[in-house]
């Protein structure tokens, strides 16, 4: 599908609001972030300074693409978005008051696509004019460079937004996955809130220190996770009998495991034991430090594991065509 116009509205300048003003732009989008906020301009500068060089070394930066711009009011949009990305925080009064004032201001057929990590589009499109053209659109952070955006309808969605705004989504070259029901956190969020109960758990009950816990994860699993996902692990273990030689196996050793895992409380305690853990991983360096460490092994892996998928395709085929 072509996407003739090519402007981008984005509601709120925060750190998910300018990482996806970056995304757009990067993509050769014309972006517009509205943000009342004074800091809202200097920080989409920040991030659009950084980002473009991501995108510019995963060879994702259109060569024409323009830096996105902060505006204060409605009237200053330069031209009529095709999409609204709502980026406000994460309080369902505060949206939906802004998702009505902004129906006002923008064409009746303009996507709007809400950023939210957890609120359901049903509950978003109270109140709206126009509520079949709502959905939530969920990134992982920084959306420039996590490669997932997360499509999620509700009661009052109308199916063929969706699909105009899939094909704006993989002009970025994102990855979209499909909700096939509304469920508060979406897909990543919830799997990842699993994985991180257990892991305060585990540190609040002493089991081991947080670093200990972390690197579990990232040379643990982490590297399994690259290629297979949690299911397809539990596959390759049950050897050509698969998935249901596993199942069979070792299913209630499963079981075993899941009546035992921690239900821990994020409480004053757990918490600070939680800080000074992350203090001891961080040793010294700042959030913004370690976003940087997490920028360069992204571009890294995503530079790598292109070059394998090339590589096992030209083995599968027998060479280039």
């Amino acid at each position: 599908m072509q996407i003739p116009q090519r402007n981008i509205l984005v509601l709120g300048g925060g750190l998910i609001g300018a990482g996806w003003a970056v995304a757009f732009a990067g993509a050769g989008y014309s972006v517009s972030v509205l943000d009342r906020d004074a800091a809202a301009a200097p920080r989409l500068a920040s991030i659009w300074s950084v980002g473009r060089n991501v995108l510019a070394q995963l060879g994702a930066l259109d060569p024409e693409a323009a830096a996105p711009f902060v505006i204060l009011d409605y009237s200053e949009l330069p031209a009529a978005p095709i999409l609204v990305q709502e980026a406000l925080p994460e309080r369902l009064e505060l949206k939906r008051a802004a998702l009505v004032e902004l129906e006002s201001h923008i064409p009746s057929d303009c996507l709007i696509a809400s950023s939210s990590s957890g609120l359901t589009a049903t509950v978003l499109q109270e109140g709206m004019l126009h509520p079949d053209r709502l959905f939530i659109a969920h990134p992982c952070n920084p959306p420039y460079l996590m490669p997932t955006v997360e499509l999620s309808g509700g009661t009052n969605t109308a199916p063929e937004m969706l699909g105009r705004a899939e094909a704006i989504y993989h002009s970025l070259g994102k990855t979209v996955l499909h909700l096939r029901r509304e469920v508060p956190g979406h897909l990543i969020n919830r799997l990842q809130f699993a994985l991180w109960r257990e892991v305060v758990h585990l540190a609040a009950t002493g089991v081991a220190s947080l670093a200990d816990i972390e690197m579990a994860v990232m040379e643990g699993l982490a590297p399994r996770w690259i290629s297979t996902g949690p299911s397809t692990v539990f596959h390759l273990a049950g050897g050509e009998g698969g998935l249901a030689r596993f199942l069979a196996e070792l299913g209630p050793a499963v079981e075993g495991c899941w009546a035992n895992l921690g239900r821990p409380h994020l409480d004053s305690g757990t918490c600070a034991l939680l800080v000074e853990g992350m203090a001891e991983i961080a040793r010294g360096r700042s959030p913004s430090e370690l976003a940087m460490v997490r920028n360069r092994a992204m571009v890294a892996f995503a530079q790598h594991f292109e070059r394998a998928e090339v590589s096992c395709n030209i083995n599968q085929t027998g060479g280039e065509d």
